[in-house]
């Protein structure tokens, strides 16, 4: 919702899809510095206690913002300076959800909790996208921004009664984990005193940066995660990188308004709701097919986006576009999961993320651009492209995955 709202506003503000590219350039932009530091950072925290904080900042800059708005005392840099600051947090707190799913769900039950965590935020979608519209219309961007703002709030609060005491994942976490649910066993790293780092004997400068270098020693000797990772990068560069000429969509070439613009996002939601749902029985019968079908179908479905001449195809074209996503993002995760030690998982996601912000600031640029001086259909070919750079890094990965010999275990990573 808040994206969404935000996106509008400045489109509506400047008439320019390059102001609108900026906005998302602002809010990946820190995915290229914030995440090998927070890596470490989630790697040595407790991961919930770090969502908490995480969630609480970020409540209070879009509610402050939401404040300037409702007092029509808001600029544009203002605007930025928020998005600028929600991208720092975005770029530490996914990591630290998916790595915080791999620490407490059972390695058998990872792909039910990926598919469960996608349905619910993709549920939180859904309801915004049925009412960004009508909320946009009624309250403006204010009311978009304060109810962004709570959402955040109850976020924090739902982590905060997850589990009681402070447990980072070096030290604590096979004992809550033993103590608090005995049918989850703890990894074959946390019962090997040797991989633990003595952090009490080295500076912090260089024991974070020590960290970094073994977590990226690890990705490389797991190729298959690295094909994974990339996958998934080229995934979420076009999800983040379309916004830009999804909203010029609506309003240029269908002439939707903000209210139309809703239903195509909520077109999305719901086909990523019915994705998820489906994601288990798919994973068990050839994985990386359905993988590569769906990355597929997002490479050739958005170059011809631009040819959907009526809001109802554009709707059902989203929707299919949403269950592809959350295929592919439930099979890759759930992969990369399966694969990655557990002491490593804010790292090895941490540099996937910096894979995808460069992808999303470099595409968000270009789409915006070409979307403005050359044309949007050439620009929705571009997009295309991307995922098609997915379905590339999917088919080496289901290579490797056939070539066992080249895997290490989770245990030896």
């Amino acid at each position: 919702m808040n994206f969404a709202g935000v996106t509008w506003y400045v489109l509506a503000a400047t008439h320019s899809t390059v102001k609108v590219s900026l906005i998302v350039i602002l809010v990946t932009l820190p995915g290229l510095i914030v995440p090998p530091f927070g890596g470490v950072l989630i790697d040595r925290v407790d991961r919930r206690y770090l969502g908490i904080t995480l969630d609480a900042a970020r409540a209070v800059v879009v509610l402050a913002t939401a404040a300037l708005a409702y007092v029509h005392r808001l600029n544009l840099w203002e605007l930025n300076a928020m998005v600028l600051l929600l991208g720092v947090g975005f770029a530490v707190y996914w990591s630290t959800a998916n790595a915080l799913i791999q620490e407490i769900i059972p390695q058998d039950e990872l792909i039910s909790a990926n598919a469960v965590v996608l349905i619910a935020v993709q549920g939180g979608m859904t309801a915004a996208g049925a009412l960004v519209g009508f909320t946009y219309e009624r309250a403006g961007l204010a009311g978009i921004l304060a109810i962004d703002g709570t959402t955040y709030l109850v976020s924090a609060l739902c982590l905060f009664l997850l589990r009681r005491g402070y447990y980072p994942p070096h030290e604590g976490h096979k004992a809550w984990m033993l103590a608090a649910s005995p049918t989850i066993e703890a990894p074959p790293e946390m019962s090997e005193p040797s991989l633990i780092p003595d952090i009490e004997e080295e500076s912090v400068v260089s024991g974070v940066f020590a960290d970094i270098g073994e977590g990226l020693e690890n990705l490389w000797r797991q190729p298959r995660v690295l094909a994974l990772g990339i996958t998934y990068a080229c995934m979420m560069a076009g999800v983040i990188s379309a916004n830009v000429l999804v909203v010029a969509l609506a309003k240029d070439l269908l002439s939707a308004g903000p209210t139309g613009y809703g239903y195509i996002e909520l077109g999305w939601a719901v086909g990523a709701i019915v994705g998820g749902l489906a994601a288990g029985l798919l994973a068990r019968k050839q994985p990386y097919t359905v993988l590569v079908l769906a990355l597929a179908i997002l490479a050739a479905g958005h170059t011809l986006f631009p040819f959907a001449r009526t809001l109802a195809v554009a709707i059902a074209m989203n929707g299919l576009f949403g269950v592809c996503r959350a295929l592919g993002g439930i099979l890759t995760q759930t992969s990369i999961m399966t694969a990655v030690p557990r002491r490593l998982m804010g790292r090895t996601q941490s540099a996937f993320s910096v894979i995808a912000t460069i992808l999303q600031v470099t595409m968000s640029f270009t789409l915006g651009w070409f979307a403005q001086h050359v044309g949007l259909s050439i620009a929705f070919l571009l997009l295309g492209m991307i995922y098609g750079g997915g379905v590339v890094a999917a088919m080496r990965a289901r290579a490797l995955s056939l070539d066992p010999g080249r895997m290490p275990t989770p245990a030896e990573g």
